[in-house]
């Protein structure tokens, strides 16, 4: 019996909106048959953070590598950081049938839309706030990165919201048990 391939859902929305948040709750309903991508990135790891778990955590020179042999979905930089989603994993994951989701910010998300664009089983996501006002004090909460860090977050924040339009679904994180279940709805139904 052939393995019917997974959905890829790529959920997008503006730094400290509430991605990771409304992730992890996506993951602890098993009847979504769902596999978190973990990101390449180059930025040092936060606290508490888990190399293999929360990102794969590499140098500079590795993610240059992993681009020249375009081994990357998608990749971006923020920051004087990079991000990426390694391709086979996610491959691999649909394969075998399970729901991969990528949690990737709005110029990776349009990569991997372009690349996916005719297929049936891409789900485009993308996750607004309350208000700007509230996503910034969500991100100076976290009390992770300098003023300087937080004020261009906040300005891609600002332009990525511009870009919603060009997501299946907009979802308001007001609760992100809420935007959870609205997600895990429109997973089911897709």
């Amino acid at each position: 019996m052939k393995t019917v391939e997974g959905c890829l859902i790529i959920m997008s929305g503006p730094s400290g909106v509430g991605k990771g948040t409304i992730r992890k709750a996506l993951m602890n309903d098993t009847s979504l048959n769902l596999a978190y991508s973990i990101s390449m990135t180059t930025r040092p790891k936060r606290n508490g953070e888990i190399n293999g778990v929360d990102y794969y955590f590499v140098s500079h020179e590795e993610f240059e590598q992993n681009i020249r042999k375009d081994k990357l979905l998608e990749w971006a930089e923020f920051v004087g950081n990079k991000y990426g989603t390694p391709a086979r994993e996610v491959e691999r994951l649909r394969a075998l049938g399970k729901n991969v989701i990528l949690e990737i910010e709005v110029n990776g998300a349009k990569q991997v839309i372009d690349k996916f664009k005719d297929d049936q089983k891409l789900i485009t996501i993308f996750i607004i706030p309350p208000s700007l006002e509230e996503l910034e004090n969500r991100i100076r909460a976290r009390s992770t990165e300098s003023n300087e860090v937080i004020e261009k977050r906040l300005n891609k924040a600002r332009n990525e919201m511009k870009l919603k339009k060009h997501y299946q679904y907009i979802i308001l994180n007001d609760d992100p048990n809420r935007a959870a279940l609205e997600i895990a709805n429109i997973i089911k139904n897709h």
